[in-house]
């Protein structure tokens, strides 16, 4: 088994061999294309998330700049997802971001990791293990999500978190290391900020399905 089939498997592998970094600067050079473009070319967005990301559905946004070690090669977008600037995704392993999910600025999600072990770490030897986020998660500005965390639907992470094990769904959570704070429900229904209500009537035709 080489190292790049080590690397597909979560294994222990050297990320530096050119069986590896020549693949991978392909992608970050047009990664860096991408991020020469105007916030007002749309289309060009969307026509570099569809072909370099392993799957992106509609209707999805990210402000620039973007950085990711791949360029998006392992990241799958579902539907409607929004990324505000300066989203980092460290996707040398797979990141799986299911539909209408919101990152605030400035979020962290790392594949990534290295041994503990000081001799392999000398040697830059690394691993990577998956990322999953939910539908309808907000994840909020300076979050950092670390490598094998799972956050479950509907969840919001409070903004400066450090996710370090998996969230449940229907859940706010916040704090490094991040931790349920409660469970989102009537008070939420209620009220927007605080104690300021929300106004629903005028908020127009809101097609809504409440949880529970």
């Amino acid at each position: 088994m080489n190292h790049k089939e080590r690397m597909e498997q979560g294994l222990i592998y050297n990320p530096n061999l050119p069986e590896i970094t020549g693949d991978q600067f392909v992608y970050m050079d047009k990664l860096w294309e991408f991020n020469q473009l105007k916030p007002s070319q749309f289309a060009e967005k969307e026509r570099y998330m569809k072909e370099m990301f392993a799957e992106c559905g509609e209707n999805c946004y990210i402000e620039l700049p973007f950085r990711a070690n791949w360029g998006g090669k392992n990241v799958h977008f579902g539907n409607g997802v929004y990324a505000n600037f300066n989203l980092t995704l460290v996707d040398d392993g797979d990141i799986y971001i299911d539909d209408k999910v919101m990152f605030g600025p400035n979020v962290t999600i790392a594949t990534a990791n290295h041994p503990i072990d000081p001799g392999l770490r000398e040697k830059a030897m690394q691993y990577n293990k998956p990322v999953h986020i939910c539908e309808n998660v907000w994840i909020g500005a300076g979050t950092v999500i670390v490598p094998g965390v799972t956050i479950g639907k509907n969840s919001v992470i409070g903004a400066g978190s450090v996710v370090t094990k998996d969230i449940p769904e229907n859940v706010v959570a916040v704090g490094n290391p991040c931790r349920v704070l409660r469970e989102i429900g009537e008070h939420e229904r209620e009220y927007f900020y605080k104690k300021e209500r929300i106004d629903w009537k005028n908020l127009g035709d809101i097609s809504y399905t409440p949880l529970g």
